[in-house]
């Protein structure tokens, strides 16, 4: 009976790091696309560049750009786009869609246009995320890191050794390093992998860190962290892992989803009312990295999720 009781309440926290920091699945249903259309919603405060985010605000999922200017839909369809994240160059989209059925990762332009499937396969492939230089892209396969040559389209795995679930990555500048989110005994902590090396190593503990992006220089790393309220904080540390500071000290609602600013001043990350970005309310904010003051950036949508700022 106790070894029962305690299967069970292993599973019940790798179950609510599944939902909170690992991979996500979604039901989804494929149709024709539309064109893209002008949204007038503004931002609440300004803030320099453009983020690209995700929102169900029409009944499915679709990738959206916000600016100082105001809100524009980049896709427009009934099946689902998710998880956008800017080229280098910022001239460059990469997301999740799932047309025919299953998750795959696409190209277009950052108006929207010419959109561009990277693979073509049965299996999911989700979180894409690009290397320096934007001719590769890391994404998730099987709950593992895999990288794509986008000329060759040539495949690999990135750590073949990391032997446990891992995705959501995240490169340095130079394309030396690469942050992840990995899997423990029970729950996900981030972790800092040297990619010519092939060697890795965790830069946070106890199962309650996930989803870490490098600023843009690549001196510090911003992530979430259920450490303080059980429920998710953005932190930031240095790339080392050292130097770890709680940035939101919300604790009725769940901040997650970082990314930093061009100068890394400020980081934008969505908030929620309910544990599951399914659910609830889901809106943008923005935190100083220095004072810690958090200020509403954009709720005129019920779910804007997985912000990327270029």
């Amino acid at each position: 009976m106790k070894i029962r009781i305690w299967v069970a309440l292993v599973s019940l926290s790798l179950a609510f790091g599944l939902a909170a920091c690992g991979q996500k699945t979604s039901d989804r249903q494929a149709a024709a696309p539309s064109r893209t259309n002008p949204v007038s919603s503004k931002p609440e405060t300004s803030f320099e560049g453009t983020i690209l985010f995700q929102s169900d605000e029409d009944g499915d999922n679709d990738i959206y750009r916000l600016t100082a200017e105001g809100v524009r839909k980049l896709t427009d369809n009934t099946w689902s786009d998710e998880y956008p994240r800017w080229s280098p160059d910022g001239l460059t989209i990469a997301f999740i869609a799932n047309p025919h059925g299953n998750d795959d990762i696409f190209l277009m332009n950052a108006d929207g246009s010419n959109l561009t499937a990277v693979l073509d396969s049965p299996a999911d492939e989700t979180e894409p995320a690009w290397l320096p230089g934007g001719t590769a892209l890391a994404f998730t396969r099987g709950d593992t890191l895999w990288q794509i040559e986008l000329k060759t389209k040539s495949i690999r795995r990135v750590f073949p050794g990391f032997s446990r679930a891992h995705g959501l990555s995240d490169f340095s500048p130079d394309g030396e390093q690469v942050i992840f989110t990995g899997k423990r005994f029970a729950g996900w902590d981030v972790f800092l992998g040297y990619v010519s090396e092939g060697r890795w190593a965790a830069l946070t503990s106890g199962g309650k860190g996930c989803r870490p992006r490098f600023s843009k220089n690549g001196t510090k790393i911003a992530f979430v962290s259920a450490k303080a309220d059980g429920k998710g904080d953005i932190w930031v540390m240095k790339a080392d892992g050292t130097e770890k500071t709680r940035l939101t000290s919300r604790d009725g609602t769940y901040d997650y989803y970082p990314s930093w600013s061009g100068d890394g001043t400020r980081i934008v990350f969505s908030s929620g009312t309910v544990h599951s970005w399914k659910e609830g309310q889901w809106s943008l904010f923005l935190v100083d990295a220095e004072t810690k003051k958090v200020t509403p950036l954009f709720s005129a949508f019920q779910r804007a999720v997985f912000p990327d700022w270029h």
